[in-house]
């Protein structure tokens, strides 16, 4: 991320990479440049489970769907705790560059991928010690316990790639080659599909091939983002820490400060964790097995709505973060508003595709003669107006993040994916039945986006 007079964006001949003037380029043409390759990046990388899933109902039908359902939770706990130190560690990088204090901003990436490797490794030991209890505690049933161990338990090795490609891509944005992190997603996601395929069909391998595409899929991003910082960096490069006690409590602070700014986003994934596991509970609940299958497309298909919220909180976060370094107010007002029209026009869009799509998509998954098929095509248009809504609430969430106040993005992730989604999915079955369990999402996130709105309306009147 290298500061050029004039220009927003210059070209360096080294990897065509495109050098992003933070601090004095034109915020709509930042925005661009970093929000289409972020964008199509998180898009394919959130195929990784969709691809599972599609693959995964044709082979093994409603049971095998349900089963990769039941351990999405710890594939998204994964995720969190890697968007939480990438995040946390790409703002307090962000502002140290702002500062030109580069020395600073690579002893913090460092610190972010060696507690990540930390935390998930003993995470991957745990559930490799107890699979089938680990199962159960996700809410397995006996059906399904089989296909839901299998795929855990090959699952498992690829948790700690995933960790390193998602600290990864948020910092090699910040160094400026959103390109090259587009393509560090887009990469490991078209291999799975391919293998995905091989695995689950020619090789027969069911449920366990889509688990072992998975795994290998995110070894290859994790490579291609680790030759980055070897190979191709221009700033963050890794940073030799000292061995001592001083050095280890200094990265005890950082860790426990750069957490608490991402915490948010861990959160966020946890929501979606908790989303599945209560909504799982519900749809058992009203519909058996086959209303746990239904819900489960809706469930793969919200790491691709959340792709396109989270590409626009991201793309904006650089050049806030930057700004807020260098106390330039008038140009995080612009990019906040940039960021607010793009997050209201996406989500408009998601939701107008699943209105429409609901048979097509439906069908990726099941076969039409399953109940659970019907059961999907009625609820899919109800679950889709939470598109605009869960927009619009990480945008706002991501921006606050992105000024430090991570208490605010903190308060307001526990309202939409905790204190609003679970009496929802416990009181509006009872009140609506089936389109109740449906349309918890959406109500819990409209709720959230109420709350903020009138936070904010009270401080501009105070």
């Amino acid at each position: 991320m290298r500061l050029e007079v004039g220009n927003s964006i210059t070209k360096d001949p080294n990897l065509d990479r495109d050098r992003l003037d933070f601090g004095n380029g034109k915020i709509g043409v930042l925005f661009r440049a970093l929000f289409f390759p972020t964008l199509i990046g998180m898009i394919f990388n959130s195929v990784l489970t969709l691809v599972d899933g599609m693959f995964v109902g044709h082979s093994a039908g409603a049971n095998g769907i349900a089963a990769v359902n039941i351990v999405a939770p710890l594939f998204l706990l994964t995720t969190g705790v890697g968007l939480m130190l990438g995040i946390g560690a790409s703002v307090v990088a962000s502002i140290r560059l702002a500062e030109n204090n580069v020395k600073a901003a690579r002893i913090i990436i460092t610190q972010a991928y060696i507690a990540g490797v930390v935390i998930i490794g003993i995470l991957a030991t745990m559930v490799l010690m107890g699979p089938k209890a680990t199962v159960y505690i996700l809410g397995c049933s006996p059906e399904l316990e089989s296909n839901a161990i299998s795929y855990l338990v090959l699952l498992v090795p690829g948790l700690l790639f995933l960790l390193v490609e998602c600290i990864g891509i948020m910092l090699i944005r910040i160094d400026g080659s959103p390109k090259y992190a587009m393509w560090s997603q887009l990469i490991p996601a078209s291999l799975n599909i391919v293998l995905d395929y091989i695995m689950i069909f020619p090789m027969g391998m069911g449920i366990r091939g889509a688990a072992v595409a998975t795994s290998i899929s995110c070894g290859i991003g994790a490579f291609i983002v680790l030759v980055y910082f070897i190979r191709f960096c221009d700033k963050l490069r890794f940073y030799r820490l000292k061995i001592s006690l001083t050095s280890l409590l200094l990265t005890l602070r950082n860790v426990g400060y750069m957490a608490k700014i991402g915490f948010a986003t861990f959160l966020t994934e946890c929501a979606m964790g908790v989303m599945i596991y209560v909504g799982n509970h519900a749809f058992m609940r009203l519909q058996g097995a086959d209303g746990v299958a239904a819900y489960s497309i809706a469930c793969f298909l919200f790491p691709v709505v959340f792709s396109i919220a989270n590409a626009v909180a991201q793309s904006a976060q650089p050049i806030i973060s930057f700004n807020y370094g260098i106390h330039r107010q008038e140009r995080i007002s612009r990019a906040l508003r940039i960021a607010l029209y793009t997050a209201v026009l996406c989500g408009t869009f998601v939701t107008i595709g699943l209105w429409g799509g609901a048979k097509p998509i439906a069908s990726a998954f099941l076969s039409s003669d399953e109940p659970a098929y019907t059961l999907a095509v009625d609820g899919l248009p109800l679950f889709a107006t939470c598109a605009v809504f869960f927009a619009v609430n990480i945008t706002l969430i991501g921006y606050y993040q992105s000024i430090e106040s991570a208490w605010r993005s903190i308060c307001y992730t526990m309202l939409r994916g905790i204190i609003f989604i679970i009496p929802s999915f416990l009181v509006l079955p009872l009140i609506l039945g089936i389109e109740g369990a449906w349309l918890a999402i959406p109500i819990a996130e409209a709720l959230t986006l109420i709350v903020i709105a009138l936070h904010y309306l009270f401080k501009v009147q105070n």
